[in-house]
């Protein structure tokens, strides 16, 4: 006797001459009860994966997604002062305040792979020239190569945080620091473009 290899079916009913198919019964549940489980059960996760990539298309930039953004900087006379394309993307949590205001309200709601050119007033970046922070100081706190007017000066104050400030003008025994931003004061404009969006990992 040949062996064979027992395969279990769902009963689809069993005909008698002259009479008409009947579905058999098992267990008291129906067979298109059981096959449509079946076919669920397969395409259901189908289905899920599918929205949940057209769902993370559809996301725009809103407070609590990283977002990875690729950024050209120009000022007013539209010489490029930073860039990172070809480079790696600026990442930040929208809302975190980890961008300055102007921009990070200019981003607010796009998609990505959105463009758009943005201007930055002062007052959105890092303020206007704020003439209390010129200070006055002795010449000689000053180091000897860095005499010079624009030169860029970085130290730490008594607390130990960092500063930096631009000698802005010399004196016979004085020197004069700016320690504004160096953007300060200056209208910015940003060619931007989201590379990519997601929902940021709770730590």
């Amino acid at each position: 006797m040949s062996s064979k290899r027992s395969v279990g079916i769902l009963p689809i009913g069993i005909r008698k001459e002259g009479e008409r198919t009947r579905p058999a019964k098992r267990d008291g549940i129906k067979p298109w009860v059981a096959f449509s489980a079946i076919l669920w059960a397969f395409i259901s996760p189908m289905s899920v994966h599918a929205e949940s990539e057209e769902g993370e298309k559809e996301m725009t930039v809103s407070a609590g997604t990283k977002v990875s953004v690729e950024y050209t900087l120009r000022l007013e006379d539209k010489a490029v002062i930073d860039t990172n394309v070809d480079s790696d993307p600026l990442t930040y949590v929208h809302g975190s305040q980890q961008i300055i205001p102007g921009l990070e309200k200019a981003l607010e709601r796009m998609k990505m792979g959105d463009s758009k050119q943005v201007t930055i007033k002062p007052e959105e970046g890092y303020g206007p020239v704020n003439d209390e922070a010129f200070v006055e100081v002795k010449k000689e706190q000053v180091p000897q190569d860095a005499l010079r007017v624009d030169a860029q000066l970085e130290g730490r104050d008594a607390s130990g945080r960092t500063f930096q400030a631009r000698v802005a003008e010399i004196g016979d025994q004085t020197v004069v620091l700016d320690f504004n931003h160096p953007l300060a004061g200056r209208t910015r404009y940003f060619d931007v473009k989201i590379l990519k969006i997601h929902k940021a990992s709770a730590e």
